[in-house]
């Protein structure tokens, strides 16, 4: 069995093997801090520019701040298009119309958003998946030549924690056929039956079929603030946040991004960290990181570079040793 198969085990850095990616790091977590991480990863976007991001459920409180979103658009990726799915539940992104109205509620206004299913779904090859060899994905997703994964970083009721995987995993297929795939049992009455490790593999691979797409024109950047144990799927309903606040993380490696921000979890406090590492592990949701390794998607060793610090190399401890309790 291959280190880290068991989704609920930490695999800590000196047991991992492999090459090293580089992973870029910022703790200014505001529209400024968020640009100047981007320009470190955006040598390879060009052409038409989709960004997925998560516009969130009606009023949701921890999603990225739209001015900073708005601010990254305006100067970096002018012209780009945020991008969506509907969503596999009920609720007020299911359908286009009411996802189309809850984007309008929720203030992302200042650039065009896709909701790339709107008009169905194609099918993207996996190749080297065990559970498929095709995913649904929205059928605009073919209209782009280039893919910023802009990710909230947090935690997961299904997943454990959503990084980069999770973002494109779930947010690129489609709400009907492709959520569908990765979620349910074909026949099954409990439409979230498939869970633990098998569900960060379902998932992981439809991630794969995305990425592949895209070959060296994606990059992802991962926001670790206001890290509720829950997703921004729940809105208002979300539990409170109680892990601190960390930063920004920036790579050209889906797994090396988020295997950092999984690093700079672990490396907080006991006190810090318990919520959310309690969440990833009872989900199993550490699966999502080895299984990236095993489909060759990227590496779980890497450089962390220090940007705030003149691009010094550090390690995960040096990277949280600023953190303070949150404070809501």
């Amino acid at each position: 069995m291959q280190p880290g198969a068991n989704g609920n085990v930490y695999v800590p850095y000196d047991k991992r093997e492999g090459g090293e990616s580089v992973v870029y790091f910022t703790r200014d977590l505001s529209a400024q801090g968020l640009r100047n991480i981007y320009q470190r990863v955006a040598g390879n976007i060009s052409g038409k520019v989709a960004v997925k991001l998560h516009t969130g459920e009606q009023d949701g409180p921890n999603i990225i701040p739209r001015p900073w979103v708005k601010e990254l658009m305006d100067n970096e990726l002018a012209g780009a298009t945020i991008v969506e799915t509907n969503t596999y539940y009920e609720g007020t992104r299911f359908t286009t119309d009411v996802h189309r109205a809850t984007i309008e509620h929720n203030g992302w206004t200042f650039a065009p958003v896709d909701i790339m299913d709107e008009e169905g779904w194609v099918t993207l090859p996996i190749e080297g998946g065990k559970w498929f060899e095709n995913m649904a994905v929205g059928r605009n997703l073919l209209n782009y030549d280039s893919l910023v994964a802009l990710t909230h970083f947090k935690g997961h009721t299904k997943g454990g924690f959503g990084g980069s995987n999770k973002n494109l995993g779930i947010g690129c297929a489609d709400g009907r056929v492709g959520k569908a795939w990765i979620h349910t049992t074909p026949g099954s009455s409990d439409q979230w039956d498939i869970g633990e490790e098998e569900f960060m593999e379902r998932m992981t691979e439809s991630t794969k079929a995305t990425i592949d797409h895209f070959g060296d024109k994606v990059v992802y950047v991962n926001v670790m603030r206001n890290m509720s144990v829950s997703c921004d799927c729940e809105g208002v309903m979300a539990e409170p946040v109680v892990t601190p606040n960390v930063g920004i993380v920036a790579s050209l490696d889906i797994l090396a991004a988020d295997q950092a921000c999984i690093d700079l979890v672990y490396a907080m406090k006991p006190e810090d960290k318990a919520a959310l590492v309690e969440r990833m592990e009872t989900r199993h949701g550490l699966r999502q990181l080895s299984y990236m390794k095993e489909l060759g998607m990227g590496n779980d060793k890497y450089q962390l570079v220090d940007i705030d610090n003149g691009d010094a190399i550090i390690d995960a401890a040096a990277g949280v040793a600023h953190v303070v309790p949150f404070e809501g």
